[in-house]
């Protein structure tokens, strides 16, 4: 019996990496030959001609996820500390189980529910509220992997630190943080990931944009959503685009997923 458990887990353990494997060697053929230099460099050519590239896109996408990350991430760390250090059981109790909900909610919601604040309060599409959609859908994220990570910080170190008169405030910012500073660091790279690979929100609140733009104020491109338009329309070039902006971004996901199993194991 404990041969046969061992065989059912190692081919699990192969299904669920083969997958993933699949999906990588299927991207990587269909997306090689399209990645070249012009595909980071140009803007799109007008629509039915073969050419140009993404450059808007990735651009887009840096400013959107750097705004979501400049407010939801501190938010997220804050939420962290405070379901770590709180001595509050009721007030903590509700604030991990809204979370874990929000954790949940599907990533279109966010997106309806960014369009009903934002949007609508602007008048128009905008990267604010693309970046605002992005944000909340890392809270839970970076809430919950801060708390983890703050819970492994020894209490002899806290105990120590208020044993000599030291506020307790004081003793969170200046003796636990810093001392789970890699696990933060690694919550936060996993929330970047999440929000780069994220589409549905965007097209509520973003929408997308053919040519330069980095007013944050406007309709901008995203690497996701300009996937999206690609593979729809009805242009073999396009779909090759496509394909090469699936790869950049695949291959982006795999490397901070990487980066954040290396700085465990080192922190480990």
């Amino acid at each position: 019996m404990d041969i046969v458990m061992r065989g059912l887990c190692g081919l699990a353990a192969v299904i669920g990496a083969g997958g993933l494997l699949i999906l990588v060697v299927h991207v990587l053929i269909n997306g090689a030959a399209a990645l070249t230099p012009i595909l980071f460099t140009q803007l799109p050519a007008p629509i039915g001609l073969p050419g140009g590239g993404i450059a808007h896109a990735i651009v887009g996408s840096v400013i959107i996820v750097g705004i979501a990350c400049l407010w939801g991430i501190p938010v997220g760390i804050g939420a962290g500390i405070y379901l770590s250090e709180s001595r509050n059981p009721s007030l903590t109790a509700a604030a991990r189980f809204a979370a874990d909900v929000l954790s949940g909610v599907p990533s279109i919601i966010v997106g309806i529910f960014g369009y009903a604040l934002i949007v609508t309060a602007l008048g128009t599409f905008s990267g604010i509220a693309g970046a605002f959609a992005l944000g909340v859908i890392s809270l839970p994220i970076v809430a919950r992997t801060t708390e983890e990570t703050l819970r492994l910080v020894p209490n002899d170190l806290r105990e120590a630190s208020l044993a000599l008169g030291i506020p307790r405030w004081r003793t969170v910012l200046s003796v636990v943080v810093p001392t789970a500073a890699a696990g933060l660091i690694t919550g936060s790279m996993l929330a970047v990931a999440r929000m780069a690979g994220e589409t549905a929100p965007l097209i509520f609140t973003t929408l997308g944009n053919n040519f330069w733009n980095t007013d944050p104020f406007k309709p901008m491109a995203t690497m996701t959503l300009t996937i999206f338009q690609y593979a729809i329309w009805p242009y073999e070039d396009l779909h090759q685009q496509a394909w090469a902006a699936s790869l950049v971004l695949l291959l982006f996901v795999l490397g901070v997923n990487i980066t954040v199993r290396l700085a465990s194991r080192s922190r480990g």
